[in-house]
């Protein structure tokens, strides 16, 4: 499989881009040198390998929903540029 500049042209469209002669040319050859190494996979022996979600084993890698307690509202607002009422007080969105 190849991509031909008329593959890049409707891609381009689809992308709403507008790309000159030299970069559509550009882009063909680029994207042809990607597939032709991602042919080289083809010739990989992959008899006997278990098809994989991930290269590695993966096991739960979510931390424990552990409780803990919360800055005191008089710390976290420290930092704010502006706040009443032990609230964040924002410009209006609305009128």
């Amino acid at each position: 499989m190849s991509i031909t500049k008329t593959d890049v042209d409707h891609v381009a469209k689809l992308a709403r881009l507008d790309l000159s002669d030299t970069e559509k040319e550009l882009f063909t050859e680029q994207l042809n040198a990607i597939l032709k190494y991602a042919e080289q996979l083809n010739g990989l022996n992959t008899e006997g390998v278990v098809p994989t979600s991930h290269a590695m084993p993966m096991v739960n890698v979510m931390r424990e929903d552990v409780t803990a307690p919360s800055l005191p509202i008089e710390k976290v607002l420290l930092n704010a540029p502006d706040h009443e009422d032990g609230q964040f007080k924002v410009p209006a969105v609305l009128e």
